[in-house]
């Protein structure tokens, strides 16, 4: 509430913008009235409150702790000596009386007291808190609609009455638009939800609540047992439309994290909770049901290649021993000088008949042209069936266009199952099954046997129906992740009004014309400087990129980065000078300056102040969740109980406010000095982390190449070190499906426009994505050279502007294409800029969809016109392939930082539900963007000392600078976390820098203490 009523810090922008005076201030200030007096004192007094009131909406009791800055700022264009303002208002009705002054001249309004503005004010809380709960983010957006609508805000204590008044009133209006769902019958099976089930031994909610940790046939049929369940409540059909998003959402969180009594001492409160998480689990539990469908079912696909590799392998360790036989054979056979009567002799003789009759007794059949893998795979037929008949009766599956054959298999093979058939009717369809697979239904057909044509055909339609889930072809109506692409999008009559702003935006013309004509121009332009990167380049010149004799480029490997003498010295110099500190003291001193804790709010909206003993506890949760120590093990090293941890864990600890949390220190970072000398903010990496994974997890995987069972930490790191974004995948998942997801949903202060990845970012959908949302993607793709690149115009012609680098250009650009779908490729951008769809979802479909998928195809047009531009620069360029490399080192180089940091259980994560992991994710990248932050400041405290000394540090070495230093932090032992007296250790703020003494020759060496 103090820090509510004071002055807060001021930053470089609002004091440009609130404090300065214009020439009708000046001349408002040298006016004043008669009570007010024309001395400097009560100049400059008027003049701070005539700019805070613009700023901060009041002006605080406490005038005099104006920053100071501020008051430099406004007494030098007043020409008044700054500390005349502490003789200004000694009497308060002075200040009263020229608040009144600054109100009437700012065409202001007065504090409401009543009437249409605290109408107004009543309403627009009442509506934020319709969309969330805590009174923090109420209080503030109260404060931002005053000001917008220039009307003083209110007292602490009365906007704080306020926000809680709209709270009630929010609960209460939820109960009331949502009661005509609340019959008795929903009312009872909303209760017994809350009653213990002795069959389960949980509760209903428990069980409903709880996810699945593998995919298998038990797990596909219990997640099609929940999703009955729920729909037996109707679940499915309830519509909460009535409540904004982020109220539906703030409820079934609510619920998910309440206990059973929890929920019932709220009495009928508790209700609207349970309504919206049943409504939300109806769908994420259809999701979770077609997951562990399309995992089940590739889990024994992938058991069925491994046994064909297997067999392959041992097929091909017996054909070497034929073939050495051969190579025997064929000298005999083919020297002509050998009469034919006496080439068996001597084939015999020479082998000798125990070789040949080992050779011989090998069964050698011909492979059909999957090499066995279907009848590998029909091995598993009985497995799959326990659950496959199940998921095709609960799930309403729908085709789009190409699948209706598909869709008519899938019709037939639920009627065999309800009706027990075991034949195949003979006009069943086929023309789904792929062509490697072809060969066995028509061998089974041919011998009739139904019972081989039954499983295969069956096998080929559940494969099929997976793939089609995977891109789109099938969609399920009311699921969220497996959809109808099409309704991920705007609709055309939601577009048309957004589309001038979008283009705008993301600089794209709105016409196709002008969109081709453009990038023809970029695509001229990029291979204008690769023809006389190419003709300027001798065949013999090893390290340019070059044609060699035979006209085929030549890419040499980037040199190592040649990194200053100098740089590494001041490097070495700067980490001796850091102070030594404890994990949990220096995020203890990082919130002092940051407020970061602030950021994690209860679940409830409730207690938007935070004691010193909550901000203890969830510093240890973040140091236990990152260190990976887990709870129990963390209360025995910081000495709070397990059950105080477990509790803040589940209520302040969570994505949302650990995201929040995180932009805060990333923010913090990118306003430091020398953070900006690192990079400029507009650029950034992403790239995958694998950690081991113990136990069963639906994101875990086992991998040979890591040693076992794993799991991907999917980073995206800024070219000033900070990480700003963080999700967890399946390692076996394309990661370039989400490469675009953080950059889109980057609440940061980084002006980000630029990213770069390596080869698993390089897809055609992700080019053209990436250019049709406004943002560059500039991957280090491996093997540049056997891409295909595209051009606009014929050989002919091509070969004629650009004799050298016209050949590279095999394939010929479909323009058409592109101008045909030009609109429908703008609303998908859009739709992905302003929220409508996820990033990873349009990826993932539009990069598996088939060839009737028009839209699919065009998008992938522009990335291949997307990605020629940019391999046409990479080649030209070695600044440019220079920027894309030491960015992705950048990246790279975090994985050390995080792996110490994530020491405990030698880094194994144990927990097995996404929600879990991804929470420990983010605490791990909060840590680690927390030491990048600690070090940058003190490494820039240092840089200072040094310069002050004397000493000549040019800002051009400070690139080279990583701030991933951790020698000097503790990550290990008893972890202390007393806020109270960690703070009281600080000078200003400050830890003091370990100093240094210079010898006579210049050098520096640290002082024993």
């Amino acid at each position: 509430m103090e820090r509510l009523r004071s002055y807060p810090d001021i930053g470089r922008e609002e004091l440009a913008r609130f404090f300065t005076l214009t020439r009708k201030d000046l001349g408002f200030i040298d006016n004043l009235g008669r009570g007010g007096g024309r001395g400097p004192a009560a100049r400059l007094g008027l003049a701070v409150q005539l700019c805070t009131v613009p700023w901060l909406g009041f002006v605080p009791d406490d005038l005099w702790s104006v920053p100071q800055a501020a008051v430099l700022r406004l007494a030098n264009q007043l020409a008044v000596f700054p500390g005349v303002l502490e003789q200004y208002g000694l009497r308060a009705q002075t200040r009263s009386d020229h608040l009144k002054l600054v109100l009437k001249y700012l065409d202001w309004k007065p504090v409401p007291t009543g009437g249409e503005p605290l109408k107004e004010l009543e309403q627009f809380l009442q509506d934020r808190a319709m969309e969330h709960d805590t009174p923090s983010l109420l209080f503030h957006q109260a404060a931002e609609f005053l000001v917008s609508a220039q009307v003083m805000r209110p007292g602490v204590v009365t906007l704080m009455e306020m926000v809680a008044t709209a709270r009630t009133g929010a609960g209460a209006l939820t109960s009331e638009r949502v009661d005509h769902l609340l019959t008795g019958q929903m009312c009872g099976d909303l209760d017994g939800l809350l009653v213990h089930d002795a069959g389960l031994g949980v509760s209903r909610l428990t069980w409903l609540s709880t996810p699945a940790v593998e995919a298998t046939a038990p797990s596909v049929k219990l997640g099609i047992e929940k999703l009955l369940f729920l729909r037996g409540m109707d679940a499915h059909l309830l519509d909460l439309s009535m409540l904004p998003r982020e109220r539906r959402r703030f409820l079934a969180t609510l619920g998910r994290r309440s206990t059973v009594q929890g929920l019932e001492r709220r009495g009928e409160r508790r209700y609207p909770i349970l309504l919206a998480l049943v409504a939300q689990s109806a769908v994420d539990q259809l999701d979770e049901v077609i997951a562990l469908f399309d995992q089940a079912v590739s889990a024994r696909e992938s058991r069925a290649k491994a046994r064909t590799d297997e067999a392959l392998a041992e097929r091909a360790r017996k054909g070497e021993a034929r073939q050495l036989i051969m190579d025997e054979i064929l000298p005999v056979l083919i020297d002509v000088g050998v009469p034919d009567e006496n080439v068996g002799g001597i084939i015999r003789r020479g082998i000798g008949m125990d070789r040949l009759r080992e050779v011989a007794a090998t069964n050698w059949k011909p492979l059909p042209r999957d090499h066995g893998r279907l009848a590998a795979l029909e091995a598993s037929y009985s497995y799959l069936r326990q659950f496959t008949p199940h998921v095709l009766n609960a799930i309403d599956f729908r085709g789009g266009p190409g699948t209706a054959d598909l869709m008519d298999a899938v019709e037939i093979l639920k009627e065999l199952n309800r009706v027990g058939g075991r034949k195949v009717p003979a006009g069943a369809p086929t023309s789904f099954v792929p062509a490697r697979y072809a060969d066995y239904l028509a061998k089974a057909r041919k011998s009739g046997d139904d019972t081989a044509f039954r499983h295969y055909w069956e096998m080929c339609t559940v494969l099929a129906l997976r793939d089609g889930l995977r891109s789109g072809d099938v969609f399920v109506p009311g699921s969220r992740r497996y959809a109808d692409p099409g309704t991920y999008l705007f609709t055309p009559e939601q577009w048309q009004p957004r589309l001038a702003e979008f283009c705008q935006m993301v600089r794209k013309p709105p016409t196709a014309a002008e969109a081709i004509a453009q990038v023809k121009d970029e695509l001229h332009q990029a291979l204008t400087d690769l023809e006389e990167t190419l003709a300027s380049a001798s065949p013999g010149d090893v390290g340019a990129v070059r044609l060699d004799e035979q006209g085929k480029l030549v890419i040499p490997p980037l040199s190592a980065e040649d990194i200053p003498a100098e740089a590494k010295a001041l490097r070495d110099e700067l980490a001796s000078m850091l102070p030594f500190v404890p994990i949990a003291s220096l995020l203890i001193e990082l919130d002092a300056r940051t407020g970061f804790l602030v950021c994690f709010t209860h679940a409830g909206g409730r207690k938007s102040t935070q004691s010193v003993e909550t901000k203890r506890n969830i510093l240890a949760v973040l140091i236990a969740g990152a260190t990976n120590l887990g709870l129990t093990r963390m209360s025995e090293a910081c000495g709070v109980s397990y059950d105080t941890l477990a509790w803040t864990q589940q209520w302040y600890v969570r994505e949302e406010t650990l995201r929040e949390a995180n932009t805060v220190i990333v923010n913090h970072h990118y306003t430091l000095e020398l953070a900006q000398k690192f990079g400029g903010g507009t650029m950034s990496s992403s790239d995958g982390q694998r950690f081991p994974v113990r136990g069963k997890s639906l994101t875990g995987r086992d991998m040979v190449i890591h040693g076992g069972r794993v799991l991907s930490t999917y980073t995206h790191v800024s070219d000033q070190w900070s990480t700003y974004g963080t999700k967890q995948i399946v390692p076996t998942a394309r990661e370039g499906h989400y490469t675009l997801d953080e950059l889109l949903g980057n609440e940061t202060d980084l002006p980000i426009r630029e990213h770069a990845t390596d080869t698993h970012g390089a897809t055609l959908v992700n080019f053209g994505l990436f250019d049709l949302v406004g943002k560059a993607l500039t991957p280090r793709v491996r093997d540049l050279g056997k891409i295909t690149m595209v051009r606009g115009d014929s050989p002919a012609a091509t070969s004629a502007l650009y004799p050298h680098a016209g050949p590279l250009l095999a394939d010929r650009w479909n323009e058409d294409l592109v101008a045909g779908c030009w609109p429908d490729l703008l609303r998908m951008g859009g739709s992905l800029k302003f929220g409508e769809a996820t990033a990873s979802l349009i990826v993932g479909k539009w990069s598996a969809a088939s060839r009737q998928n028009t839209l699919a195809a065009a998008l992938k047009e522009w990335g291949r016109m997307r990605r020629t531009i940019h391999a046409a620069r990479y080649l030209s360029d070695p600044v440019y392939r220079r920027k894309i490399s030491r960015q992705l080192n950048k990246g790279e180089s975090l994985h050390a930082l995080r792996r110490d940091l994530h020491y405990a259980q030698q880094g194994t994560i144990v927990r097995p539900h996404l929600q879990d992991q991804t929470e420990q994710a983010w605490c791990l990248t909060l840590l680690t963007n927390s030491v990048i932050c600690w070090t940058t400041e003190y490494y820039g405290m240092g840089i200072g000392e040094l310069r002050g000394q004397g000493r000549e540090v040019p800002d051009e070495l400070l690139s080279f600078i990583a701030p991933g230093h951790r020698e000097n932090i503790n990550f290990f032992g008893f972890i202390n976390v007393d806020i109270e007296a960690e703070l009281a250790k600080l000078i200003e703020g400050w830890r003091p820098l370990r100093p240094t003494a210079v010898t006579d020759s210049g050098t520096t060496f640290m002082l024993s203490p």
